[in-house]
């Protein structure tokens, strides 16, 4: 069960989510404009947004950006269009997901379960996945969502943190681009310079650089592994 807030102008589509949402036992809250939402977000805490971007009063990219200026909460997008250079550039903003529409009650819940488990709310994420991973002198918390490097906190995107989680996850293991967009952006196609360009935003905190890696080694053709330093594993 999740607390969901649904930011949606039509009124036929919003009744038929909140319907579909309440029958699944979730708590529902919805609203039609992209101040109301900003409004509801600020005075109340909700698991995940499904955020329309055809809104009255504001286009929900710009809704998206504002509502990231104030909280983290998982946002999904819905939306009637689907060029794939606006959805790269809404997922870099900051949403979690995205669904086309038109899409079934199946769909969005199979989705929002997705968010959910990667934001470790509604579900058991699993003991494993909760504890601090520590790969050489970096420590990654995927409960508290905290990273830090030699003992300094690290300032990340959600996306950041993200992918450095799920890469340090898997410590050593070569993880394919694919599987990447798919865990990380949950999306099935993708542009590989959206990951590129988290992994230089990465690197640069982690102070290394792709040309002198340290802890994160991309494979050509194959994918990223995340690894420690070898005079960090002998210490």
């Amino acid at each position: 069960m999740a607390r969901v807030l649904v930011v949606e102008d039509d009124q036929f589509v919003r009744s038929a989510l909140i319907r579909h949402l309440t029958e699944a036992s979730h708590t529902v809250r919805s609203v039609g404009t992209a101040l109301e939402a900003l409004r509801e977000v600020a005075h109340f805490g909700f698991d995940v947004v499904i955020l329309d971007l055809g809104l009255p009063d504001l286009d929900g990219a710009e809704a998206l950006k504002m509502l990231r200026g104030i909280t983290q909460v998982p946002v999904i997008i819905a939306t009637a269009r689907d060029d794939e250079a606006e959805i790269v550039r809404l997922l870099n903003d900051g949403a979690d997901d995205y669904l086309v529409k038109p899409f079934s009650v199946e769909h969005l819940s199979a989705r929002m379960a997705a968010v959910l488990r990667r934001a470790g709310t509604g579900t058991a994420a699993g003991a494993e996945a909760d504890r601090a991973i520590r790969a050489g002198g970096l420590v990654v918390d995927p409960l508290r969502r905290q990273a830090e490097l030699d003992g300094r906190p690290l300032d990340l995107t959600r996306r950041e943190f993200d992918l450095l989680a799920f890469l340090a996850q898997r410590p050593g293991v070569v993880v394919p681009r694919r599987e990447l967009l798919a865990e990380v952006w949950q999306q099935s196609y993708g542009d590989d310079q959206t990951i590129d360009v988290h992994l230089s935003w990465l690197r640069r905190k982690l102070g290394e650089t792709a040309a002198n890696p340290r802890y994160l080694h991309t494979l050509r053709g194959v994918g990223v592994k995340l690894e420690p330093p070898r005079e960090s594993s002998r210490g």
